[in-house]
């Protein structure tokens, strides 16, 4: 294994690793994601409560007390691209020496609220935003408008181009006056854009909607088996550039998906298992069975033990987290994206587990779900009602091992590197 971990593969990961880590914009890219675990992790704790209480019979879903619960979830995790790109703003500003990051932050915010929301007024009145792209499906188009808000806000400053104040005025009025031409040399291009996509396709697509529709477009065709893993494995280097691709896949295969269902729940009524049909798209479950996209939570597993305290710190949040499939604590914690020794695991597992699950559906072991879950459950949970076969339900725990195979190595790496980087801190902070 030390052959592995010091094999010049792994020695150039953690040098392009180091390297990344240095970019000024990738640096500020994951200070704000790992700055985002309060979000996170609240989100992900009142997920959890939704998705146990209709289990023990406190609440149903979609009634008034889960509707209650569920507020907080969507104020954190339905919002995360906008805390992103604010902390983002401020971090990215900061680090190219801008006077005012926090202008910064506010006016990243302003353009890509603006881009990637509509505002309308509902039939009572009443003002109303669509903030579908305000989760993680706008993430890309976010980080986009932080780079050229704070590059044309730098340009500014590096030419003098601002409206000038009386040197007696206080700092906050001048950094406030100073804010106002890069924001408008900012907002106006890319607002204008907005306007040409809307105008182009009769309103059905902006940028971030228009984005997300040429990810999909090519992926409509590839539902064969070796399609699924073309599509599958694609969403998932995707999400290692903030792209959120299970969104993407889910919007072009949900339908398949409930063709898939209906049909073979017809079948089972009339004949019963034997009467099932295997369809390519039930793969798509296999992206995510264990801890997630990416099949993260052996990483989570691992990580308990890890030498870095970074690592042992996020893995022991993420625990509970992953095994209800929420890896988002794993994702900006560690963080998964924008890493290239846990990028290519993270890739890796889920070809890993879908060829595994791929075998399982051929030889018998496993049968294609013919009832619908359509709610967060624990690992194994939602197998097992989907088909009622205790075979599928241990099935996503059986997955843990192939998907650890792939992770630990890669863990190894990060976890020597990290720990490597926590020492070396804690050695100048002594000498100082």
């Amino acid at each position: 294994m030390d052959g592995i971990f010091n094999s010049p593969v792994m020695i150039k990961l953690q040098e392009f690793g180091q390297k990344l880590g240095s970019n000024k914009f990738l640096s500020a890219l994951q200070g704000a994601m790992m700055s985002c675990m309060a979000p996170i992790m609240v989100g992900a704790i009142f997920s959890i409560i939704c998705a146990v209480g209709p289990m023990v019979g406190l609440f149903e879903n979609g009634d008034a007390i889960y509707n209650i619960l569920y507020a907080p979830y969507h104020f954190t995790m339905d919002l995360l691209s906008l805390w992103i790109v604010l902390i983002m703003g401020y971090q990215y500003g900061k680090a190219i020496g801008l006077k005012s990051p926090v202008m910064s932050a506010v006016q990243t915010t302003i353009v890509f609220t603006l881009i990637a929301c509509t505002w309308g007024v509902n039939e009572a009145g009443a003002s109303v935003i669509d903030v579908t792209y305000l989760g993680s499906s706008g993430m890309f188009i976010g980080f986009l408008c932080v780079f050229v808000v704070c590059q044309i806000e730098k340009f500014c400053i590096a030419h003098n181009i601002r409206v000038k104040m009386p040197d007696v005025c206080p700092p906050s009025l001048v950094n406030g006056f100073t804010a106002i031409l890069p924001l408008a040399f900012a907002l106006i291009p890319m607002y204008a854009l907005q306007i040409i996509i809307q105008t182009a396709t009769g309103g059905a697509f902006g940028i971030c909607s228009g984005f997300m529709a040429i990810l999909a477009a090519p992926l409509n065709a590839l539902t064969s088996v070796p399609g699924m893993f073309v599509i599958c494995g694609f969403a998932g280097l995707l999400w290692c550039f903030g792209i959120h691709g299970t969104m993407i896949l889910m919007s072009v295969l949900m339908p398949l998906m409930m063709q898939a269902l209906s049909a073979n729940a017809a079948a089972y009524a009339q004949g019963g298992i034997e009467a099932l049909t295997f369809y390519p798209v039930s793969l798509f479950g296999a992206m995510a069975l264990c801890g997630g996209t990416g099949n993260t939570l052996p990483l989570a597993i691992f990580g308990l033990k890890a030498k870095s305290e970074q690592i042992r710190a996020v893995s022991k949040i993420a625990l509970v987290p992953g095994w209800f499939g929420i890896n988002e604590p794993m994702t900006f914690g560690m963080p998964i994206m924008y890493n290239p020794i846990l990028c290519i695991p993270y890739v890796l597992a889920i070809l890993v587990v879908m060829l595994c699950t791929l075998i399982g559906y051929q030889t018998g072991w496993l049968i294609p779900a013919f009832v619908p879950i359509m709610t967060l459950m624990p690992m194994g949970f939602a197998q097992f009602f989907g088909t009622l076969r205790w075979q599928n339900a241990i099935w996503d725990y059986l997955m843990l091992i192939p998907a650890g195979i792939v992770w630990y190595p890669f863990f190894k790496v990060y976890d020597n590197q990290l720990y490597k980087k926590e020492q070396e801190t804690k050695a100048a902070e002594n000498q100082a």
